[in-house]
């Protein structure tokens, strides 16, 4: 129970984002603004600043990103499933698709470094790094017949992805940053947290599911429940323990990543039903969270 309390204040600062979306009407361009200053210098600043600070068990990366890996690909079997039994667009079904795999980086990030400090977020950031690609390459695939992206250059430069390279190679390379850095890079971090959960917030929508609420149900489910149980039977059979072994189930367990609506709304999908199922699962994900967060602590 207190592992799952230790996940309270950042839930609270989602629904504090939420909050201050309804009642203050700061606009879009504002959240517009804050979202880029956390994606592009707040959150790979997160990534480094820890990433320096762990030692790492390079032996332990292969196990551990191919359990993280057969989650997202499980997520995706199911995600194929009410295919065979509904009739929706093929538009719509495309756009929701990817709510069965993808991620959020800034919980995720959250939640590693509050229950697990630097090593978590380390572990955490090396997960994100590796599955950030492949999970834009599947998601423009099913999408990929009806709108066009620059996928390979939103790859190339999405900062979450080269926040972890330079971490690790910096710290492969030995590099110690000196006292200043040290504080700079961690004055970043400690703001990437807070401002990264209140943009979830903001983005919280709950309309626009009708029409497809046993598929959007089926999909909160399998991201929720299914994925960590999972990535739980995968990392048994690689002989993960102790904090990769945490860290690799909660990840299956995160609810659904932000850029998904962005996504869809680029390529002329559904972003209603999507916005929706960010929402359902970022809130179910408050019930469920902590729950798996017990279980691993027990």
């Amino acid at each position: 129970m207190n592992t799952a309390l230790l996940l309270l204040p950042d839930f609270a600062l989602i629904l504090l984002g939420a909050g201050i979306r309804r009642w203050m009407h700061l606009g879009d361009h504002f959240w517009n603004g804050v979202e880029k200053l956390v994606y592009f210098i707040l959150f790979p600043a997160l990534l480094i600043n820890a990433i320096v600070k762990t030692r790492l068990d390079l032996a332990a990366a292969l196990p551990l990103l191919a359990t993280a890996f057969a989650a997202m690909a499980g997520g995706m079997l199911l995600g194929l499933v009410p295919r065979l039994f509904t009739r929706l667009p093929a538009l719509t079904y495309a756009s929701m698709f990817q709510c069965a795999y993808r991620f959020n980086s800034y919980i995720a990030l959250a939640v590693a470094g509050m229950l697990f400090g630097a090593p978590g977020i380390a572990t955490m950031g090396l997960i994100v790094g590796a599955a950030v690609p492949f999970a834009n390459l599947v998601s423009v695939w099913m999408l990929a017949r009806h709108g066009e992206v620059g996928l390979w250059r939103e790859v190339a430069r999405n900062p979450l992805i080269w926040g972890t390279a330079t971490g690790f190679i910096l710290n492969l390379a030995g590099f110690v940053p000196p006292a200043p850095l040290q504080a700079f890079l961690g004055r970043l971090a400690d703001a990437s947290i807070a401002l990264g959960l209140i943009t979830v917030g903001a983005a919280l929508r709950l309309d626009g599911a009708a029409g497809v609420k046993v598929f959007a149900g089926w999909l909160v489910a399998v991201k929720l429940l299914v994925l960590p149980l999972i990535a739980i039977g995968v990392a048994s059979l690689f002989s993960l323990s102790g904090l990769n072994f945490q860290i690799v189930v909660l990840f299956a367990a995160l609810p659904t990543a932000s850029s998904a609506y962005i996504l869809a709304m680029r390529m002329g999908g559904d972003g209603r039903s999507v916005a929706w199922l960010i929402s359902a699962t970022t809130l179910g994900s408050m019930l469920t969270l902590p729950g798996w967060a017990a279980w691993l602590s027990r």
